[in-house]
């Protein structure tokens, strides 16, 4: 059966146990396909995965059509920065501990590809983040963060943030931090500081205290055009978290400024997913569950 895609780009967490015969049986299975494929630079390099071209992440996103990526929803987040900007479709194939955004297990590699490959997926795009660092009038530091920007002290001392949105002022927050977070990272790090859940096709993002002084600060859904920015009143050796990017040595008057990307992440999913039953699995809804409708 023909594919509808021409090059697949192959990208793996090779720090993880059994990743190269992983990634070589899913390459055979590509080129059977009609497919070239190439492969992420230092997977190749750390896995010793030959035969096939080494490509930068830029280059796999000129040159590729579709990514494959194997390992956790952290190798999914360091390679979709990079391909959102070339509008390369991503199929993510989950062989880490949680799995929000790499959905498809080891065991269906085969099948849900070979389907896929077809034509027979459902597609979803997801917004991300952009955010800097303004000192002075001046921007020292830029990233793009597809689940969260977080700002944090490096003590255990609170932060006193200003922040304003749209250039209306908010609040001061006391707090040991702040997360603003995309709806796909309301699953991540704010879901564990008491923020809601927002679907991903919410055009919003959220923003939530870690530990506030104040209890009656407490999360908020703001508009998805909003732009954000944080000043650093005062704090003990704060830092600023892009998803995985880190900035630390920030000064007092930095400001963070955080808004929504122009770039969309695109998923590739096999037939028949939906976020809600992501949500039933990953998170145990189910359990304790005795009849009812019951779907998995």
């Amino acid at each position: 059966m023909t594919s509808r895609f021409r090059h697949a780009a192959l990208i793996g967490k090779y720090q993880a146990q059994g990743m190269r015969p992983l990634l070589e049986e899913i390459a055979h299975l590509l080129t059977r396909r009609g497919l070239e494929v190439s492969i992420e630079a230092d997977t190749a390099r750390n896995t010793g995965l030959t035969g096939y071209p080494m490509l930068s992440p830029d280059e796999l996103g000129q040159h590729c059509d579709l990514a494959v990526v194997v390992g956790g929803d952290g190798t999914m987040l360091g390679i979709a920065r990079t391909l959102a900007r070339y509008g390369v479709p991503m199929v993510g194939i989950n062989q880490g501990r949680l799995g929000f955004i790499t959905d498809i297990p080891v065991a269906r590699v085969s099948q849900a590809l070979r389907a896929m490959l077809a034509g027979d997926y459902e597609e979803e795009h997801r917004a991300m983040l952009d955010g800097c660092v303004v000192r002075e009038g001046e921007a020292i530091y830029s990233a793009v963060a597809m689940n969260d920007v977080v700002l944090r002290s490096g003590t255990s001392s609170m932060l006193e943030l200003r922040v304003e949105v749209d250039g209306q002022f908010v609040a001061n927050f006391r707090a040991d931090g702040l997360i603003v977070a995309s709806p796909t990272g309301s699953t991540a790090y704010a879901l564990s500081a008491g923020g809601p859940i927002l679907h991903p096709g919410v055009a919003g993002c959220l923003m939530v205290p870690i530990a506030p002084h104040m209890l009656s600060n407490r999360p908020i859904v703001l508009p998805d055009a909003a732009e954000i920015r944080i000043e650093i009143v005062s704090a003990r050796e704060p830092s600023v978290n892009f998803d995985m990017q880190s900035l630390a040595s920030l000064l007092r008057g930095d400001r963070i400024v955080v808004k929504r990307s122009e770039h969309r992440v695109r998923f590739l999913h096999p037939r028949g997913w939906n976020y809600y039953a992501t949500l039933r699995h990953k998170l145990h809804w189910n359990e304790g569950v005795v009849s009812g409708d019951g779907s998995t």
